[in-house]
């Protein structure tokens, strides 16, 4: 890991659709016990999905389980009720 001191407000997060949160720069990945993950890069992905293998880190297996980061009010804005999903044929 990077020898320079912590600076959180020199990271920046990207929270990628139906994916991972990619943090970049310099920071620290702790566990809920305050002790540090190890990390070997200057950006890594998190998981959001929840069944990652390599937790707190992303394997991909968002795409295995179709993980939505859309939430299910914003799916019924999209689509309002009483209108069909695909038209009738």
């Amino acid at each position: 890991m990077n020898e320079n001191p912590i600076d959180p407000a020199g990271a920046s997060l990207v929270l990628c659709p139906d994916g991972p949160i990619l943090v970049r720069g310099n920071f620290a990945v702790l566990r809920p016990t305050g002790e540090p993950v190890e990390r070997q890069r200057e950006t890594v992905a998190l998981c959001r999905c929840g069944a990652s293998a390599i937790k707190p880190y992303c394997d991909g297996t968002h795409k295995l389980i179709n993980f939505r980061t859309e939430t299910p009010d914003a799916q019924d804005r999209s689509n309002p009720k009483g209108s069909p999903e695909k038209p009738s044929p």
